[in-house]
């Protein structure tokens, strides 16, 4: 498992559009993602579960990734939760 802190660069939050962009990027891994927000974890491959985090802009958070491809599904998701969403 790897794991990096991220903030949130998208600047309306991870609503509706923006969380279903995200999940799209992660259900293309064969890894686990998930994210750490406030002591809670949430999977990335879900919209219903991502909306759940409640994640605004400037929100500091962890993404972990577990399996075969976790090296690229982090850097995808690292670079897509900085801003690259919208």
């Amino acid at each position: 498992m790897i794991s990096e802190q991220v903030i949130l660069g998208v600047p309306e939050g991870l609503h509706l559009r923006p969380a279903n962009r995200l999940c799209n990027i992660a259900i293309g891994f064969q890894s686990s993602i998930m994210f750490r927000v406030r002591e809670s974890d949430y999977n990335a491959k879900s919209v219903l579960s991502t909306l759940g985090a409640c994640i605004r802009f400037g929100d500091t958070f962890e993404i972990r990734c577990d399996g075969p491809d976790e090296q690229e599904a982090l850097k995808a998701m690292c670079e897509a939760v900085r801003g690259e969403l919208t």
